[in-house]
């Protein structure tokens, strides 16, 4: 009977203890993590496009997706509903976040048309389209580090990742780990392809959670910028 009472009394420590543990080694993780990496600075501000929205939209202090869907929206609505489901739908309740859309004028029409196709009558206040000129739209894209171009009617399935300083988020070295034990050459992520659900999934998402991370941590005062690579800025050249 003993033996039955101190088994029960064993496995009850067990079921308490376990869960602890397993919190205490992932508490200094979170005081000692990688931030997610700057790959380009002085991203061009947006004051000169006209917004949907009564309230002036710009970067600055805020946490950006900033795409572009070009002259034919609805031609893009992949991009739009990608960036709704897995993105703007996890995200929106995070202070400061916004996903803003540069298009060009004359176009406003056919956004309203995207935004009743992928909202489904939800909630859109923290996803801004504003409506700029073509060399408006084509200086902000040159202000981007970029994998790509613009296509001739300003569209990307690219989207960019802009901190509350108006610089550029991403990976200065993206290798997998296969690739890290080959020594493959390092090479940036610097922009997310919304048509790619598992890069989405996989690497936008996780890159955004640790950017907010970084700026509770210095609400707290708690985060460290020497962990920052900030030399390594000189490799990321246009």
């Amino acid at each position: 009977m003993n033996y039955k009472k101190a088994g029960r009394y064993l496995i009850l420590g067990i079921l308490f203890f376990l869960p602890v543990t397993f919190l205490l080694f992932l508490y200094p993780a979170t005081h000692n993590y990688t931030p997610l990496d700057i790959v380009n600075q002085s991203v061009l501000e947006i004051n000169q496009f006209d917004s949907n929205s009564k309230d002036d939209i710009v970067l600055k202090d805020h946490i950006t997706i900033l795409g572009f869907l070009g002259t034919n929206p609805m031609a893009n609505n992949i991009v739009a509903s990608n960036l709704k489901e897995l993105v703007y739908d996890n995200f929106k309740g995070f202070k400061k976040f916004q996903i803003v859309v540069l298009m060009p004028k004359g176009t406003e029409a056919a956004v309203d048309e995207l935004i009743s196709e992928i909202s489904g009558y939800e909630d859109l206040r923290f996803w801004h389209f504003v409506f700029g000129e073509r060399d408006a739209i084509e200086n902000v894209f040159i202000s981007l580090k970029s994998k790509t171009s613009l296509t001739r009617d300003l569209a990307t399935n690219e989207v960019f990742i802009i901190d509350k300083d108006l610089n550029q988020r991403g990976r200065l070295d993206d290798r997998t780990d296969n690739e890290i034990a080959k020594n493959t050459p390092t090479y940036i992520l610097s922009s997310y392809n919304c048509i790619e659900v598992a890069e989405i999934k996989n690497k936008m998402s996780d890159d955004l959670r640790i950017l907010f991370t970084e700026y509770r941590q210095i609400r707290k005062g708690e985060f460290d910028s020497s962990t920052r690579r900030a030399n390594d800025l000189k490799e990321a050249t246009h």
